[in-house]
């Protein structure tokens, strides 16, 4: 598995991207439908979340309708806000020798940001907030001994962190080969050590001695 950074799309897509609208544009919110379900759907997981059990003694339910909020979340970020507020895009394709490379792209001539800045602005602060939250509730989940909860708060944690973490190598790929590396050499080393000491014979029995000589 390998991870690339780019400034241009390896693949084609039907609607080039970075020229999904145009540069400097005045207007407060170029993507106002979009900000609104970058918002709403994570928001109404949380909320979904801490209500539930007022409306609801089904703990199925709830933790169904909250998985969904969810996943929708976790889509509609990686795959049109991200793209349409930030510039940005993380990806993974199979090649024909079936290896896994994960792709974090910018947009065409910009580094960082947005065209509009309060999008940028709204765009990163629920992507680091939300995980935020999640971390609380996982917290007081553990500490109250409510474990299936607790799974449910870990499929949150994923999902979001997997987005949080896609956008920041987006946005800082320059770092990219030197984390890549040092993460390899110790993932190797552990894999390594475990290997050496499974494979490692134990220890000879020790042979009896006789108790005297006649």
């Amino acid at each position: 598995m390998s991870a690339t950074v780019r400034n241009d799309p390896l693949l084609d897509d039907t609607i080039p991207f970075g020229e999904e609208d145009e540069q400097g544009n005045p207007k407060r919110y170029s993507h106002p439908v979009v900000t609104f379900f970058h918002l709403f759907f994570r928001s109404a997981a949380i909320i979904v979340y801490m209500l539930c059990g007022w409306f609801s003694d089904s703990f199925i339910s709830s933790f169904v309708f909250v998985t969904l909020l969810l996943s929708a979340d976790f889509w509609t970020v990686k795959n049109i806000t991200g793209r349409l507020l930030v510039g940005l895009r993380w990806w993974n394709y199979i090649d024909d020798q079936g290896v896994s490379h994960w792709v974090f792209e910018s947009k065409k001539g910009q580094i960082q940001g947005s065209p509009n800045p309060n999008e940028a602005r709204i765009f990163w602060l629920a992507l680091v907030l939300s995980p935020a939250l999640w971390c609380i509730f996982f917290i007081v989940a553990l500490f109250s001994l409510k474990f299936k909860w607790l799974l449910l708060v870990m499929i949150a944690l994923a999902l979001n962190g997997a987005n949080l973490y896609g956008y920041i190598k987006c946005n800082f790929g320059a770092n990219k080969d030197l984390n890549s590396a040092a993460s390899d050499f110790v993932k190797t080393q552990i894999f390594k050590n475990a290997v050496e000491i499974m494979t490692k014979p134990g220890p000879k029995p020790p042979t009896a001695q006789p108790s005297g000589i006649v």
